[in-house]
């Protein structure tokens, strides 16, 4: 298969996905947001502290102008790890068509690297949390993810090594046993969570849905490109020609 061809499949769907997913942020998350921080406003002014109510409103508008770019950027990041990944596992999966081959492996990786990450470290709105802690939960979560990521990734490569019976039950109770030592070895978030638990809730399931619209999107729009462009006898990666 043509680099540029690849390439350009890779990038476009990935800025497509990425794009609506900041477009539907904005409508079905960013309220969420707005709320947490008047919480946390609220508490600070209740406190005695100074807070500078225009430079929040500033920063706020500024950050609500990107997410529609910034989310083309993460589209686009996580669409060349996805195009990697299909290109390679294309003929290892089930479908009858990219389309279908596309969208499973999307919904293999929301599950992956999001929703069985979500289970231990869950997203917050970001007024929750103490700023000073915030490099140390972060790199909790990267290595919970690294660690779902990577098992995928080794199981995937036993794949076709392996030859026992029920080889589907096998791996996926290897994954879980995996997960399920990390979940219980691994910290747990170390900062409090001082708002409305509801608030907090709400937040993290649309988090989680238009997280899961991204990946469907990505899947489809991914699959559908490939059925288009790609001949069904088109060879692996090859170099530009």
């Amino acid at each position: 298969m043509r680099i540029l061809l690849f390439l350009a499949i890779t990038i476009l769907s990935g800025a497509l996905a990425g794009t609506i997913l900041g477009i539907i942020n904005l409508g079905l998350v960013e309220p969420y947001i707005d709320q947490a921080i008047g919480l946390e406003i609220q508490n600070s002014v209740s406190s005695g502290e100074n807070v500078d109510l225009a430079e929040i409103a500033h920063y706020r508008i500024w950050q609500k102008g990107g997410e529609i770019f910034a989310g083309a950027v993460y589209g686009i990041s996580l669409g060349a790890l996805f195009g990697i990944i299909f290109a390679y596992a294309r003929n290892a999966l089930p479908g009858d068509n990219n389309k279908k081959k596309a969208l499973l492996l999307a919904g293999i990786l929301w599950f992956v690297l999001y929703l069985v990450v979500a289970l231990k470290y869950p997203a917050n709105p970001p007024a929750v949390g103490d700023p000073e802690t915030i490099y140390y939960r972060e790199s909790l979560y990267v290595a919970f993810i690294a660690i779902s990521g990577f098992t995928t990734l080794g199981l995937a490569l036993l794949w076709n090594r392996v030859k026992i019976n029920s080889k589907k039950i096998v791996f996926a109770l290897v994954y879980a046993g995996i997960m399920i030592a990390a979940y219980m070895t691994m910290p747990a978030n170390p900062d409090s969570i001082s708002i409305s638990m509801e608030l907090v809730q709400s937040f993290r399931v649309w988090t989680a849905i238009t997280v899961g619209i991204f990946w469907g999107l990505l899947g489809i729009i991914f699959g559908s490109l490939w059925d288009k462009f790609v001949r069904p006898d088109e060879p692996r990666l090859t170099t530009f020609h």
